[in-house]
C-alpha cells in the first residue's frame, strides 16, 4: 500500500461511520467504473480503432472540428 493511500485511510477512519460508508461507496463506484473502462478499452479491436480514425478524418475534412489551439489557446 502506498504512503498516500495509507494516509487517506487513516484520515477516513477518523470520520463517523456514515461518512466512512459514503466515501467508501463513492470510491467503490469509481473503481468499478475504472475497471469497466479498462476492460472496454482493452477489448477494442483494430477494426474499431480504424473505424474511429476514419470517422475523425471525415470530421476534420468536412470542417466539423476546430483546432485544439482554438479551444485551449496557448498562453504566453
Amino acid at each position: 500500500m502506498t504512503e498516500l493511500l495509507q494516509q487517506v485511510i487513516t484520515e477516513i477512519q477518523k470520520l463517523p461511520a456514515d461518512q466512512q460508508d459514503a466515501i467508501a461507496s463513492r470510491l467503490m463506484a469509481e473503481l468499478k467504473d475504472e475497471q469497466r473502462w479498462t476492460q472496454q478499452f482493452e477489448s477494442t479491436t483494430d477494426k474499431q480503432w480504424d473505424d474511429i480514425a476514419n470517422m475523425v478524418r471525415q470530421e476534420i475534412t468536412s470542417g466539423e472540428t476546430v483546432p485544439l489551439d482554438e479551444v485551449f489557446p496557448i498562453k504566453p
